[in-house]
Order: structure tokens, then sequence, then C-alpha cells
């Protein structure tokens, strides 16, 4: 007869309840909503709790594309009022969704280095430098969107206080030197801005970069040295964006504009996803997504994602414009499926756009 084993085993069956991973347990931990799914409609009108660790009401938004890379997360600053002072481990890219006011950032037992922002401005905070945001209005309140790298360092360390309250300060990224937000940039390549500060990134001038879609511009930013990366595409009234495909936890917001995106895994069916000013999507990892301005106005959106073009985090070249027949992530107008212009003509017959494609 075989020995029974004197090691004790718990068996957990296949219909358990899966076990949240650290970064689920923190976000839990903040006592407001975590919002799920693949986008979120308007993030101007997203509910919010008192969020005592900030000292405002927010909201986390963890959609099912980010694959647990980066999250985002949506905060009031009450009115005439501050957020509490914050430090932390994970990258932060900031962009103000309403009202102006200013942010106040320095290293421990080390100058601050304060710069104003208002309606449209981005900005990342530095690597575990401490940082605080003030409302610069008496009587409304001012409202903030940020994508961190959350999810993958806690994750990772899975301590908050170590990702928290942390004393190392990266004084090679910020040391608080004057003039460090005060928007100065220089363009590293072809469309890459490197700046600290985006003062209107709603009214920026983008580049022309036709291999993405006819008409299409676009300009990229890499701030504060982050990993993380951001940048701004327009595309004119009835035109649409080449589809492509990327890594994970490209979080789309619009800022101007109405219209749709696709989002498909290759081979199956296309989820559509309607979008005006305020909307956000997240397209999962290899999904082919493209994005349609069928509205009455140029369409302008500002992707926040875990991609810069400095750091990189694998190497070689990125292949977003190149077609996938000759190796690379993109759809070429002629190789795409016939029912995607007839869907955009219908889409803008019906918004009164003209449709300016060049016949196929």
């Amino acid at each position: 007869m075989e020995a029974q084993s004197s090691a004790a085993y718990e068996r957990m069956d296949s219909t358990a309840e899966r076990m949240d991973t650290p970064y689920d347990q923190w976000a839990a931990s903040q006592g407001i909503d975590v919002v799920k799914g693949f986008g979120v409609e308007n993030v101007y009108e997203v509910p919010l709790k008192w969020w005592e660790r900030m000292g405002g009401y927010g909201v986390i938004i963890n959609l099912e594309g980010t694959a647990y890379l980066d999250d985002a997360y949506v905060c009031s600053i009450p009115a005439g009022k501050g957020l509490r002072p914050q430090r932390h481990l994970f990258e932060e890219l900031v962009y103000i969704l309403e009202g102006r006011g200013a942010t106040t950032v320095w290293q421990e037992n080390g100058p601050r280095q304060s710069f104003e922002w208002q309606k449209g401005s981005l900005f990342a905070i530095p690597l575990n430098a401490s940082y605080q945001h003030f409302n610069g209005q008496g009587d409304r309140e001012a409202r903030i969107i940020s994508v961190t790298t959350a999810p993958l360092v806690f994750n990772l360390f899975h301590s908050e206080d170590f990702i928290m309250n942390n004393p190392y300060a990266f004084s090679d990224r910020f040391n608080g030197q004057e003039g460090y937000f005060a928007g100065r940039g220089r363009l590293y390549k072809d469309r890459v801005l490197e700046t600290n500060f985006v003062a209107d990134a709603v009214n920026i001038e983008p580049i022309a970069w036709h291999e993405r879609g006819k008409g299409n511009r676009t300009i990229f930013f890499e701030l504060a040295q982050c990993t993380m990366g951001a940048h701004v595409s327009e595309f004119p009234i009835g035109f649409y964006k080449k589809a492509h495909r990327h890594g994970p936890g490209a979080h789309v917001m619009i800022l101007t504009g109405q219209g749709y995106s696709f989002m498909w895994p290759e081979g199956t069916e296309r989820m559509r996803f309607d979008w005006k000013p305020g909307s956000l999507v997240v397209p999962p990892e290899d999904w082919f997504h493209q994005h349609f301005n069928s509205g009455s106005q140029p369409a302008r959106y500002l992707a926040l994602k875990m991609l810069s073009r400095r750091y990189k985090l694998a190497p070689g070249k990125i292949k977003s414009d190149v077609s996938i027949k000759k190796g690379g992530q993109q759809i070429e107008y002629e190789d795409e499926d016939p029912d995607i212009r007839r869907i955009f003509e219908a889409s803008c017959a019906k918004a009164g756009a003209t449709v300016m494609m060049p016949p196929r």
C-alpha cells in the first residue's frame, strides 16, 4: 500500500471565488468606488465619494484593457482648498478636467517648486516626490484625472508602507530646480516633445502623421523622465484613423468632437464604443482599435499610457504605423473590412458631416 503523505493541503475547487490581487485589496481599502468595464461614458459625470487619503471626492477607474499595468482615478479638489500631500513609488500623469489652481512638488528637506495649471493642462509627478494640489477658485471645485502605475507597483511589492512612505529621493529626476515645470521643452524625435508641463493639451499644435491616417496630426509627450508617456491626436471632420494594435493600458480620453471607436481581437466581432468629450476607453492588449470622427468638428483625444519613447520597457522600433503585411501593427485602408467605410459614411450622414476620405 502506498504511504500517505504527512503534508497537509488545502484544496480549492474550480468554483472558488478568485483571490484579489494586492492592488485590488488596496483599492478596496480606499473606501471609494472602483469602475470596471471597457470604458467610461463621461469622466466629468462619474459619481465620486469622499476619499480620506486624498482629502477630496474621488473614484478609481480600473478598466479591462489595463492588464493591471496602470489605472486611473478622478478626484475633485474642494473650492478654495487643497488635497492632502502625497508621495508614492508609482508614476502618475495628471490632466486637469476642470478649474484652475496650482501644484507644489518637493523632495524631503529640499526646495519647493510650485506651478499653476488650468483646464486642459497636463503634467507628471516626478517619481516618489512629495506633492500637493490646490484649487485656486473659491467658488467651485477643480477636477483632475490621473493615470498611474499603481496596479503594477502594488502587485510587485504588496506593501503599502513601502510604496507610500518610502524616503528614497530620485534626485536625478527632480531636485527642486527652479523652472522645472515652466513648460519649456524640446523635440526629442519627430513629434516627440520632452517637457515637464503642457499648459493646454486641448489647443496645442500637433504635427502631421499621415501614416496613421489621412489628415491625422499627433504630438507625443515625454514627461518628468517617466516610463509612462502621453500623446494628443487630432483628425479632421469626415476622416478616421487606421486600425492598429499595441500593448495594454492606453487610456484614450476624448477632448473634442464626437464619434466612435471599434475594438476587436483579431478574427472576432467588433465592439463599438460611442464617444464625446470626456469619454474614456482602454483597448485591451493586441486588440485592434480604430477611431472615427463622425461629428461636425475636428476630433481630438489624449492618450495616457504605460509607454515612453525614451525609457522603453522593451527594445526595438514601435511599429504602430507599420502595416501588418510588413510585420507591423496597422491595418491599411485598402485592407480593412469594407463594412468599416459603409458604417462610417452612414454615421456621418446621420450627423450631417461630409465624408472626406479618399476613394477606396
